[in-house]
């Protein structure tokens, strides 16, 4: 009796003991991914990041060329009647909206917001840029 109790005994310890390493194991694996993880997406976020502030100075300089342009014929619309008047604030409007959200562009890239919420943010402010152009175009 004294035998199978201490053969129980090395059993169950040996057992512990092999769960105990098992544990550890994993344990360091789940770390390690979890470690990998973040360095992978720190490194692909500043990367996205790179290109979004890239199309952020394109869209600053595409607003500031469309600016100058609105600014030249400014004079010509304002020496005009009153139609001419509306006309030529109605375009500045879409242009003062296309500034609104190329600056809506750069505030969530200042505050680190996720890399589709900018993204999308910065389909918008095409979009409302293309939306000056044809309303410059049209004057």
């Amino acid at each position: 009796m004294r035998k199978s109790r201490l053969s129980l005994f090395k059993s169950t310890s040996m057992l512990i003991s092999v769960v105990g390493i098992i544990m550890i194991i994993s344990t360091i694996v789940v770390v390690a991914y979890v470690g990998y993880s973040m360095v992978s997406s720190s490194i692909t976020n500043e990367i996205s990041s790179g290109t979004q502030y890239d199309e952020l100075a394109e869209l600053k300089a595409s607003y500031n060329n469309l600016s100058a342009k609105f600014d030249s014929i400014k004079a010509t619309y304002y020496a005009g009647s009153s139609d001419d008047i509306q006309t030529y604030n109605n375009a500045k409007i879409e242009l003062s909206r296309a500034d609104s959200a190329i600056q809506n562009v750069q505030s969530a890239l200042d505050a680190g917001k996720p890399s589709n919420e900018v993204d999308s943010r910065i389909e918008f402010a095409k979009e409302k840029l293309k939306t000056a152009e044809d309303a410059y175009n049209s004057l």
